[in-house]
């Protein structure tokens, strides 16, 4: 299907909504659709043990399943614990289908929270990726002494002890467009059928994903602990034409993979460094993952690596790389099986030769609430516009991803449940990330905080007065779990400037990269940023009842941190090395500004957001008195509030511009609308937008903002609708390394980008930007 016709297609299912989406997308269409062979069969019997159940499924949540002795074991004991099938949907409700598998109750009390199968797990954009986080369906199974179909009930018809193994068989007729279903029970050890249930249902109702399901009578987070099982499945087998099979929506063992490709001006010339993903594998497990280059038409070793036990990622790091044309990679995992036999999987890709034309195209992405995933509209737009490079400048997770809350001990099970949600961001985004090099920043939620002030790498001294991590200064996680986090995402970056370890063992990953005649400065400026508690401050109630128009310098310590000595020193360097390109570009995490004056909705003023790096305003001011010297464009996020602004030190529009991207996925809203409040500006743009012009935010920084991207507040019960409404999309720059300039774009979330719609991009943009001006020699609204 091309993109024409898919565009269409979602475009008709979207239309209820007032936003305008004719010029929407359709979520990936299967690609490789066949019938069920005569018989599918799980192949966990010949799996070694381990947390990761298989390429073929989802289970949720990853950290509470494991593959024990040839079964999927549920570790919990609470709801909606699932193994989804991601290469079989039941999608030709008009044709029969038949499923089965063998279940058994762990704990020695029967089957009170119910085992069996949960049908028709959809959502509205029909999606098999984001349904396997829906946590309902039609269920059918084992509860107590009675079988279930959709919340009907029959009781046994025969006896089974609470460590019996049942056979639990569904066979789905279609019958005058309903679905006839008919349950049996048959005990494992003796073959005697104790129980079975027919039911006719709607077949509309069993649309959608596949999965089994322990304890489907009790909810995710119950408030009461009764009595209960845990379950483990094994054999579970699927046939019939009402199945559709798609054998490229396998995830694994190969998950996905990233690379730089940097120009280090050394001896080592240009450096490769590529990671490779595989989920949680088990101690008699393959530890090593292969990358093979094609030279003269044949694949050529280039070693092998490690797994790292806790990030699960491998990665190769290769000195003099020939950047002077495209090579074609793939990097290959020979899985184990317990009867000693291996299988191959395969993922290819392409290093891209160093960019030679003058342009090089950059796809900017930040903050990924995953209401909306798997971001569709975000990752085929970014596709179409074929970057050369793409940058995530953070929050890849957010500690509600999938559900199921957040685990910070045992540390296995923590980086557990931030693997999964990690994967997350992999699965939406591999095929961007697939063919050209990518910059990804770890930020305070992708360590599992709400905010992150990292006084240099230290970690929380009361965690327990800040359970949410978003009050006071430090990391709540321990240096291992937050070292492997940063190995997560920046594993493939280039080599660290500094790796020396901070007081509590903490890593640092700031770095800098030339590449298509660009050189990028990649920062952390969360990671030395000072607590708020260090100059009396109380996030939540600092502010509340001042003036909007005051500057408070009691909350702006002198010898405060932000980028701290070490990284600062760095920057200074870089910003005077223009060895090998013409044009440079500063990548972080988030604005050095306030560009926020409500949140979470437009009518709730909060003065003071201490999460921006506009504070503390002594070092921001010392930071962009640095970046200054090197004309670099600001390149950030995290704000969900896309931005276009120029900051000021000295004066007004003295220094460097910053281009805060859209949100891929806005969750918590934020709207600067100083007009509404009253606060000054001057020099307002010849565009006349509302909420632009010279201001001074709430720390007293400087600066001028161009353009922003004010959202709505999300009220659509469409999750494509609700993230365009709240202002979601993405960022796109052009960099020009003959002119020495840099086009912006701001493009929204539930757009067409090969349109020529005057309205697929946020007021005010695009925007091109000479070089001179990020040391205030201004062209663009000159003064």
């Amino acid at each position: 299907m091309d993109r024409r016709k898919a565009l269409k297609l979602i475009a008709s299912s979207l239309a209820v909504s007032g936003v305008a989406c004719t010029n929407t997308i359709k979520p990936n269409v299967n690609s490789a659709n066949k019938n069920l062979p005569s018989n599918t069969r799980d192949k966990w019997q010949n799996t070694h043990n381990r947390t990761w159940l298989g390429g073929e499924y989802w289970s949720n949540p990853m950290e509470d399943w494991h593959l024990v002795d040839g079964a999927a074991e549920c570790k919990s004991i609470n709801g909606n614990r699932t193994v989804h099938s991601l290469t079989h949907r039941l999608e030709n409700t008009n044709q029969s289908f038949q499923m089965s598998t063998s279940v058994q109750a762990i704990g020695g009390l029967s089957y009170s929270g119910g085992a069996g199968f949960r049908l028709g797990v959809n959502n509205e954009v029909n999606d098999y990726r984001s349904s396997c986080f829906v946590q309902k369906g039609l269920d059918v199974g084992i509860i107590g002494n009675e079988l279930e179909i959709a919340g009907k009930r029959t009781p046994l018809s025969g006896v089974y002890s609470s460590n019996d193994v049942i056979n639990l068989s569904l066979t789905g007729k279609p019958q005058a467009g309903a679905m006839k279903l008919s349950l049996t029970a048959i005990l494992a050890a003796t073959n005697e059928r104790i129980g079975q249930m027919t039911l006719i249902v709607p077949a509309a109702h069993l649309f959608g994903n596949v999965a089994l399901v322990s304890n489907f009578k009790v909810s995710s987070h119950p408030k009461e602990l009764s009595p209960r099982n845990r379950y483990r499945f094994s054999n579970w087998q699927m046939q019939g034409d009402a199945f559709v099979v798609t054998p490229t929506n396998k995830f694994g063992p190969i998950l996905w993979s990233m690379y730089s490709l940097n120009d280090t001006r050394t001896a080592e010339g240009f450096v490769l460094k590529l990671s490779a993903f595989t989920g949680p594998m088990g101690h008699d497990d393959n530890q090593f993952v292969q990358l093979q280059i094609k030279q003269d038409g044949k694949w050529r070793s280039h070693g092998q690596s490690q797994l790292d036990p806790d990030a699960w990622v491998a990665t190769f790091r290769i000195a003099n790389w020939n950047a002077q044309s495209d090579s074609q990679f793939r990097v290959v995992y020979q899985e184990k099986h317990q009867d000693g036999s291996e299988t191959p999987d395969v993922w290819e890709g392409l290093i891209k030769a160093n960019p030679q034309s003058k342009q090089l195209k950059m796809a900017a992405l930040t903050c990924q609430n995953d209401y909306s995933f798997p971001y569709t509209p975000v990752e085929q737009n970014v596709r179409a516009l074929q970057p050369d490079i793409v940058f995530f400048s953070g929050d890849q997770i957010y500690e509600s991803h999938g559900g199921f809350g957040i685990v910070r001990a045992p540390f296995e099970s923590a980086i557990e449940n931030y693997l999964r949600k990690f994967y997350q961001f992999g699965w939406a985004f591999r095929e961007v990330m697939r063919n050209q090099p990518t910059i990804c920043l770890p930020d305070d939620h992708d360590v599992l905080q709400g905010n992150l002030w990292g006084e240099g790498g230290v970690l929380k001294k009361d965690p327990d007065s800040d359970p949410t991590a978003s009050l006071t200064g430090g990391y709540i996680e321990t240096a291992r779990f937050v070292n492997a986090v940063h190995r997560t995402c920046t594993s493939h970056h280039p080599d660290p400037y500094d790796t020396t370890l901070s007081v509590d063992g903490i890593g640092t990953y700031y770095s800098d990269m030339v590449y298509g005649n660009v050189g990028f400065a990649i920062l952390a400026d969360r990671q030395w940023k000072n607590g708020p508690e260090q100059a009396g401050v109380v996030v939540g109630e600092t502010g509340v009842g001042e003036s909007p128009t005051s500057i408070n310098p009691a909350i702006n310590p002198p010898n405060s941190q932000l980028l701290g000595e070490k990284q600062e020193a760095f920057l200074d360097k870089w910003a005077t090395d223009w060895r090998g390109h013409k044009l440079k570009a500063v990548l972080s995490q988030t604005v050095f500004a306030g560009i926020s004056t409500h949140q979470p909705t437009p009518e709730r003023y909060l003065k003071y957001d201490f999460d921006s790096s506009g504070w503390p305003a002594p070092a921001r001011d010392r930071a962009v008195s640095i970046m200054r010297k090197s004309k670099a464009l600001h390149i950030c996020g995290d704000t969900h509030l896309g931005s276009l602004a120029q900051y000021g030190v000295e004066q007004q529009r003295d220094s460097n511009w910053s281009f805060c991207t859209p949100a891929i996925s806005a969750g918590w809203p934020r709207w600067w609308l100083p007009d509404q409040v009253g606060i000054p500006h001057q020099n307002r743009p010849s565009h006349g937008l509302p909420q632009t012009g010279e201001f001074l935010d709430s720390f007293g920084n400087k600066m001028y903002v161009y353009a922003v991207g004010v959202p709505e507040v999300g009220k659509s019960p469409n999750r494509y609708i609700q993230a365009h409404e709240k202002g979601s999309g993405f960022g796109f720059i052009i960099f020009d390394t003959e002119k020495l300039s840099y086009t912006l774009h701001a493009y929204r979330y539930l757009v067409d980008v090969s349109k020529n719609d005057s309205d697929k991009q946020f007021p005010g943009w695009p925007v091109t930007i000479h070089q001179d001006e990020n040391q205030g020699h201004n062209r663009l609204e000159s003064v």
